[in-house]
């Protein structure tokens, strides 16, 4: 009787901690790990890292974030412009903006449980206005990779600023790095939100609305 008890209490553990990883939110199934990317607008800072990172017409997303599921409640660690690293419930965001989950291949989903854990590490860093990868700040796609670096999920590429329809550096851009005193970081490594979402190791589960 002891032994069924023992097992019975096993299995409740392990039921709990798997309904512990999922909840659904507005009527999708969130799972821990899922990436949430942020469409991207046509205009500013959204519209000039769009027009040089889009790859197809169906991937068109400015922002990326890490979803951790806590006590039930959907949170996104990620890099914004605003706040820096930070973790903010979904609740938080604005529903004026276009969602989309993604999720993590299941050969690769072991990996999540770390990515977490690094993830909550790297909040309360700035945000890397430089986009040039350093250990002290952070931008949204910057912070997804080096989550899941110890699996290699995503690979750094070289990095572009010039628009695809004329082959000359972006003028938000020109202006972007001449305000900084910098130079365009013209094929140093980096990564962005196209590029993930691009990856075939991730696929593409559907809308969120918020």
């Amino acid at each position: 009787m002891k032994k069924i008890t023992i097992l019975l209490v096993f299995i409740l553990n392990i039921l709990t901690l798997r309904a512990q990883d999922s909840v659904i939110y507005n009527g999708v199934t969130i799972f821990e790990g899922d990436l949430l990317f942020v469409g991207a607008e046509s205009e500013n800072l959204s519209g000039a890292i769009n027009r040089v990172t889009q790859r197809s017409e169906s991937i068109s997303f400015d922002h990326v974030g890490l979803i951790e599921i806590a006590e039930g409640i959907p949170y996104i660690l990620h890099a914004s412009s605003r706040k820096g690293s930070v973790k903010e419930p979904l609740d938080s965001l604005s529903g004026e903006q276009l969602y989309v989950i993604y999720r993590i291949d299941s050969q690769y989903r072991s990996a999540i449980p770390e990515a977490i854990t690094k993830a909550n590490r790297m909040l309360g860093k700035p945000y890397n206005w430089s986009y040039k990868l350093n250990d002290s700040t952070y931008y949204c796609s910057d912070f997804v990779e080096r989550a899941f670096r110890h699996v290699e999920l995503f690979v750094l590429e070289p990095m572009t600023f010039k628009n695809p329809k004329t082959g000359d550096f972006d003028d938000f851009w020109i202006g972007f790095y001449a305000k900084q005193g910098l130079a365009i970081p013209e094929g140093e490594l980096g990564c962005n939100p196209n590029g993930l979402a691009s990856n075939p190791k991730i696929s593409r589960i559907g809308l969120l609305r918020l």
